[in-house]
């Protein structure tokens, strides 16, 4: 046989095989039914409502997706606790209209659309609502599939997630008392702060309050105060609880870009785990000068809200951990995405894991950490035995670690009738609070 028979003998039987192979793949067709993607029946959104309740005095915004299967929907955090009436409105008069009648299998598809609907974008409000659809999402396509939503993103990578506590005082000895009890509790990380954030509740009364002005509710700020209390909490409680527990701080971005390089290279005798936040974000260009002036590990990006302000430090290693606030930059979709770019760059993750952040938001949060690789520590949280009953199915925390309920989704539900119990108060009242300086400047963030 000739080369040329053979390759057209060989021609023709791959046109069988394939139209054969096409007949087996999809024998529906051919008897005229549409098969079912996915082995499932097509499930649509037929509503986006928002949740806001108040139970403990702080403002938490849940998005409810419900589908055309009954009974079937899913939950999501969508809080921004100073904005919270326009996150529900945002919930309310726009997503709802968007994503009714659209397929909920489609989570890629239905953020993308979301994200660039409004043309202007990457804003705390609208990424908030959008967390919300997002994480409700991933909960229902788990409930299909009858998995916790960390087996959709890979399964565990580890049997549990590794949490930091808060320990704080109003004196360096105060402060390593409280790590102690964390210790014992079986922390193995734990942050210290001395007299709250910047030792606001440690310093005299300042020149603005005796000129009237600003308000008497805001707070001062003295920055030596503040560097010399922190060098004294690193150092006594390194020298009342050992080396081995791991240590972390949060600057809160309070301190110029040069008193905060310098405070942070004072503390590598003390070895933390991490300094959070030394900068704040219109600062970002610092990075690379801290970064060759010391080798204390890094966290940063809780006031992120766009990939702008993360890939090049990223790419450029300023940073060792990405501390990104989840529903602040549209939920579980984005979020992995930034983790796998870390992984990358062998920088780890340390979601934002606030007080004012739903149960829910928790269970997204633990959910990734047990997926992804490059999981550094997470924020831990204690919730009420109120929070528990509007949510029931919340994460807990266990000899230092948390862990998830293992039911299909996220594990989470919602309370509705008692949620409405608390609701929001008519007016904002939980602005961020304002720190000033000696003369009464306005002190980021």
């Amino acid at each position: 046989m000739n080369k040329l028979n053979r390759r057209s003998m060989l021609k023709g039987f791959g046109a069988a095989a394939l139209g054969a192979g096409a007949g087996i793949i999809n024998p529906l067709k051919a008897n005229g039914e549409e098969p079912r993607k996915n082995g499932l029946p097509p499930l649509k959104i037929t509503k986006v409502k928002a949740i806001a309740t108040s139970p403990e005095g702080i403002e938490l915004v849940v998005v409810k997706v419900e589908t055309s299967e009954p009974g079937l929907y899913g939950i999501g955090c969508a809080t921004f606790r100073q904005r919270a009436h326009a996150v529900v409105a945002a919930i309310e008069k726009s997503l709802n209209d968007f994503c009714v009648g659209k397929d909920a299998d489609n989570i890629e598809d239905l953020w993308q659309s979301t994200y660039q609907s409004s043309y202007w974008r990457n804003g705390p409000v609208l990424n908030n609502a959008l967390s919300g659809l997002d994480q409700a999402l991933w909960d229902i396509k788990g409930k299909r599939a009858n998995m916790p939503v960390y087996q959709l993103l890979g399964g565990k990578s580890r049997f549990a997630v590794d949490c930091y506590a808060h320990a704080s005082g109003e004196s360096p000895g105060a402060v390593a008392d409280d790590v102690t009890k964390y210790m014992e509790q079986g922390f193995r990380h734990v942050r210290i702060q001395l007299g709250g954030y910047g030792t606001t509740s440690l310093t005299a009364e300042p020149d603005y309050k005796k000129a009237g002005f600003g308000k008497q509710s805001d707070h001062y700020m003295d920055p030596y105060v503040y560097t010399k209390g922190t060098q004294d909490i690193f150092e006594t409680v390194r020298k009342q609880c050992g080396k081995k527990v791991e240590l972390l701080h949060d600057m809160h971005e309070r301190l110029q870009p040069m008193d905060a390089i310098n405070l942070i290279k004072s503390l590598e005798p003390y070895r933390p785990f991490f300094i959070e936040d030394p900068f704040s974000p219109e600062n970002n260009r610092y990075f690379k000068l801290l970064r060759e002036n010391t080798s204390v590990p890094i966290a940063m990006g809780e006031l992120f809200n766009s990939p702008h302000e993360w890939i090049d430090p990223m790419k450029n290693l300023w940073f060792d951990f990405i501390r990104i606030h989840i529903s602040q930059i549209g939920g579980i979709t984005p979020a992995m995405k930034v983790a796998r770019l870390g992984e990358a760059f062998n920088i780890r993750t340390a979601w934002h894991g606030p007080g004012d952040v739903s149960p829910v938001g928790h269970a997204a949060n633990a959910h990734i950490d047990l997926a992804v690789w490059n999981f550094g520590i997470q924020e831990r949280v204690n919730f009420s035995d109120k929070l528990r009953e509007i949510f029931p199915g919340a994460p807990y925390i266990e000899n230092g670690y948390m862990y998830v309920n293992e039911a299909p989704g996220l594990g989470v539900d919602i309370n509705e009738k008692l949620a409405l119990k608390y609701p929001l108060p008519d007016v904002q009242l939980n602005n961020w609070t304002q720190v000033r300086k000696n003369d009464g400047t306005i002190i980021r963030p």
